[in-house]
C-alpha cells in the first residue's frame, strides 16, 4: 500500500510540475545565455585545458603517436577487378 502511495505522490508532482512548466516563459535573452553557457560548459576542456596543460608533453605524445603509425610494415593492397562488359547488346532491326 505504502508503495501505490508513493507512486501517486511522485506521479502528481510530476503531473503538477510539467503543468506549471507549461505556463512558465522566459524572455529570449535568457535562453541566448543559457545556451552560450552550456556551449562554453561542455567544450571547457577545449577552451580552457590548453592554456594550463604543458604543451612540450602533448606535443611528445602527438610525435609518438605520428612514429606508431608510420612504421607500419604491413603494407596494404586492395585487388583490382576486371572491368564488367555488358552482357547484353542492343539489337536493332532497321
Amino acid at each position: 500500500m505504502r508503495v501505490w502511495l508513493a507512486c501517486f505522490l511522485v506521479l502528481f508532482a510530476l503531473a503538477e510540475l510539467f503543468d506549471w512548466l507549461q505556463e512558465f516563459n522566459l524572455p529570449l535573452p535568457i535562453y541566448i545565455l543559457g545556451g552560450a553557457f552550456l556551449a562554453v560548459a561542455s567544450n571547457y576542456e577545449r577552451i580552457f585545458g590548453s592554456y594550463f596543460a604543458d604543451s612540450s608533453i602533448e606535443a611528445s605524445l602527438e610525435q609518438t603517436q605520428l612514429d606508431s603509425l608510420t612504421l607500419s610494415t604491413n603494407p596494404i593492397s586492395f585487388p583490382i577487378a576486371s572491368p564488367v562488359e555488358d552482357a547484353q547488346t542492343p539489337q536493332t532491326d532497321d
